[in-house]
């Protein structure tokens, strides 16, 4: 993904259905693994392209059909909506997303081990 762009819930079902199955899919694939939510053929066809633009599948032309594999791993995703988070509401700053995070309420010794722990290995200390 050249920028990140969140991806609705919808955009983000598709996306798991992609990433759990491994292999690449096709709308009528996804046609039938959505079927209980009723979505037509248009449904669906934005879905993927819009997947495409915001760079988290890629596409094939095979034959008739188009083919869509993930161009992201899912950790790939998360990683990149984390760090956008982090950066467009709290200025890049991590201590002030966990701040908010924890909205004062403090942090167990358990935790501030972990995250002490989980910095420092960062860090390279």
């Amino acid at each position: 993904m050249k920028f990140f762009q969140s991806l609705s819930d919808s955009e983000m079902e598709i996306m798991r259905y992609v990433w759990d199955s491994g292999e690449a899919v096709t709308t009528s694939i996804l046609l039938e693994a959505f079927a209980h939510k009723g979505w037509k053929v248009q449904t669906v066809s934005t879905f993927l392209t819009r997947l495409v633009d915001k760079g988290a599948l890629r596409v094939e032309k095979r034959g008739k059909a188009n083919v869509y594999f993930a161009a992201v791993t899912e950790a790939e995703y998360h990683e990149l909506e984390a760090r956008h988070l982090v950066d467009s509401k709290y200025h890049g700053s991590v201590l002030g997303f966990l701040t908010a995070f924890y909205g004062g309420k403090g942090l167990s010794a358990q935790e501030a081990a972990e995250l002490k722990r989980w910095f420092d290995q960062e860090a390279g200390i």
